[in-house]
């Protein structure tokens, strides 16, 4: 291969990447979504009504509201560990209930893709894995595994120092 290849095969793989990154990159601004539109998308009309009727406030364009019911309102606000600890104390053994009663925050829980789902579970346990949380992280981990289903889950339990307690596949 000539000096004169080499370098104009290095020239479109450089362009390459800078465009993959710019491409990834974003606006910049954390993932936050801003609507700072000027004008309506193709699926809005002026009245703010989308393609299927729907104001952004959640009333029909005819007036109607598409409000949900109370109580899907208050599980979607309602944390992970929240929403966890509710499915355990309805659907859970005491013996599940009672290690789930620890749990202070879980992270990851909300978004699956059946490819590689990863979940997080903290706990108020001290001691890491020679402490006293590890057999209650094994019921964590099961509760975990009955409250969400993956084709390829890993749960991992940690303390309140955010040690390695254990880990289950969900």
């Amino acid at each position: 291969m000539g000096m004169k290849t080499k370098i104009a095969l290095g020239a479109v793989v450089g362009i390459a990447v800078i465009g993959a990154l710019s491409a990834n990159a974003g606006d910049g601004d954390g993932g936050a979504k801003s609507d700072d539109r000027t004008s309506a998308s193709a699926g809005e009309k002026q009245d703010g009504a989308g393609a299927d009727g729907a104001k952004a406030d959640g009333a029909k364009a005819d007036g109607a509201s598409e409000a949900k019911p109370t109580e899907d309102k208050a599980a979607e606000k309602a944390s992970q560990a929240e929403q966890f600890k509710a499915f355990v104390q309805k659907n859970g053994t005491p013996k599940e209930k009672d290690a789930v009663s620890h749990v202070t925050k879980v992270q990851g829980a909300d978004e699956q893709n059946d490819i590689l789902d990863a979940a997080d579970v903290y706990t108020d346990f001290t001691g890491g894995i020679m402490g006293s949380g590890t057999g209650p992280a094994k019921l964590i981990a099961s509760a975990f595994a009955d409250w969400k289903d993956s084709e390829n889950g890993l749960v991992t339990i940690y303390d309140a120092d955010g040690e390695l307690l254990g880990n289950g596949q969900f």
